[in-house]
């Protein structure tokens, strides 16, 4: 019964962890797609910078009022976040671009990409297996991809191509995310603070060189109290998404948070259609991204689900302790 009870709060925890990720991806994208689009916000660099300053703030009052806790920066915490730095500002930027220049139900559908380069890169970088259901699921999302994409009739070079990379950065972010969590000291807020701190003075660099930065200040809606609000949520749920993203790879695979990224955007995709104004449609595209959302409900229910109820219990327990036992580890050394 102890160890009943045990797994019903593990599984609660994963499924709860997966759900807060999934709200905030679609809250952010959506104002995010209301800042860029609607109100033709010139810089998506800007807006990443706001982010970046956010949880930079969010995260040091916390560690000030004893609120969170992680290590003192040392030489030793760019050995400990590497690569998560580039990932996370290459996610950042390629991902606004995309938003920006992508009707919402198109960028949905080529996220789908994100979640074959997980699996990719789990096998070679974490070393995991895939049962064969997994893989015909993602087979099918990504069939189902090709299909919507090829009747774009918006089709653009340049979004499609920040798209693509977004889903690089996505899927790589993800999966070194998992491996960092396990790094001693840093932990889930330690990996959020240092990213930002260490990337956020280059991106700030890059938008002056490149006249990005002069356009957000010479930007006409400042004074509008409704753009002025967007903007300040996007940069609060710029905070709010990466940790639940970091939440949701702490208590899942780094594949699972893609693929709840995926299934999130089965609401996007759909209100997308209604919403926005730039969706073209035609039945093609319809089809495949019908086709996209059944293969990701079916991957869900074969992690979620299938595999709860198949899998070893005493293995189940044995991963439980070694998950207590970490996380025990870390609030000792906090």
């Amino acid at each position: 019964m102890k160890r009943c009870a045990r797994f019903q709060h593990s599984a609660l925890l994963k499924m709860s962890s997966a759900a807060f990720y999934a709200c905030s991806s679609f809250l952010i994208t959506v104002v995010n797609k209301i800042v860029l689009t609607n109100f033709r916000f010139p810089s998506y660099i800007c807006l990443a910078i706001g982010q970046m300053i956010t949880t930079i703030v969010i995260l040091y009052a916390a560690k000030m009022n004893q609120t969170v806790h992680f290590q003192e920066f040392d030489r030793s915490v760019f050995i400990k976040i590497f690569p998560l730095p580039l990932l996370y500002v290459g996610n950042h930027i390629t991902g606004l671009a995309s938003t920006k220049k992508l009707s919402l139900p198109m960028f949905t559908v080529l996220r789908k990409f994100t979640i074959l380069i997980t699996m990719i890169m789990e096998v070679f970088v974490l070393r995991k297996t895939f049962s064969q259901n997994l893989v015909y699921s993602v087979v099918a999302i990504v069939v189902g991809t090709l299909i919507a994409a090829s009747s774009d009739l918006a089709f653009d070079i340049e979004a499609y191509t920040f798209i693509l990379l977004n889903d690089f950065f996505t899927a790589a972010n993800n999966v070194y995310t998992k491996k960092k969590l396990g790094s001693d000291g840093l932990g889930k807020y330690g990996v959020l603070y240092y990213n930002a701190v260490i990337i956020v003075i280059p991106t700030i660099l890059a938008s002056v060189l490149t006249g990005d930065l002069n356009k957000a200040i010479a930007f006409e809606n400042w004074g509008n109290p409704t753009f002025t609000i967007c903007f300040l949520l996007t940069c609060i749920m710029g905070f709010v998404l990466m940790y639940s993203i970091v939440l949701c790879s702490h208590y899942n695979s780094a594949l699972t948070t893609t693929v709840v990224g995926a299934i999130k955007n089965v609401a996007v995709a759909y209100i997308g259609m209604f919403v926005g104004g730039d969706y073209l449609f035609s039945w093609p595209n319809f089809l495949g991204l019908s086709i996209c959302m059944s293969g990701g409900l079916v991957y869900s229910y074969f992690t979620f689900y299938k595999t709860a109820q198949t899998e070893d219990p005493e293995k189940q327990q044995s991963i439980l302790l070694e998950d207590t036992l970490t996380l025990s580890s870390k609030v000792g050394d906090k």
